[in-house]
């Protein structure tokens, strides 16, 4: 039995060293904690499985996921939009000054709108 729970536990990454005044424990308390937890599993006939987890904490992970699926797709429009402004920036005239910021600027708001309209064409066909 303490054959299968050391090899358990170094699999696990824990250390199985013993007490070399007390043989019969382990140098590092989690190891002897997970021990003891390990025979009571045992005397009890259940097997030393992972914890259940609640509802709760399903939902709070499904949660998560949702949100790093959605900040993804931010992160994707997020750049979309940076490479369009870029792309519109590099083509203005830096000598123009504030003039030339001004005209890329309404130049993206009417590409929007343009796409906007597109859309709202679509969907109404």
């Amino acid at each position: 039995m303490r054959t299968a729970f050391e090899a358990w536990a170094q699999r696990d990454g824990h250390i199985v060293r013993r007490r070399e005044d007390k043989p019969e424990e382990y140098l590092i308390f989690e190891t002897q904690r997970r021990w003891v937890i390990w025979q009571a599993a045992l005397t009890h006939g259940k097997t030393a499985s992972k914890p259940r987890v609640s509802a709760a904490e399903k939902a709070a992970k499904a949660q998560a996921q949702r949100a790093l699926e959605i900040s993804s797709d931010e992160a994707a429009v997020r750049n979309k939009v940076l490479n369009e402004v870029l792309e519109a920036f590099s083509g203005a005239d830096g000598a123009a000054g504030m003039e030339s910021i001004l005209k890329v600027i309404q130049g993206l708001k009417m590409k929007q709108k343009a796409l906007t309209d597109d859309k709202s064409e679509d969907s109404t066909a």
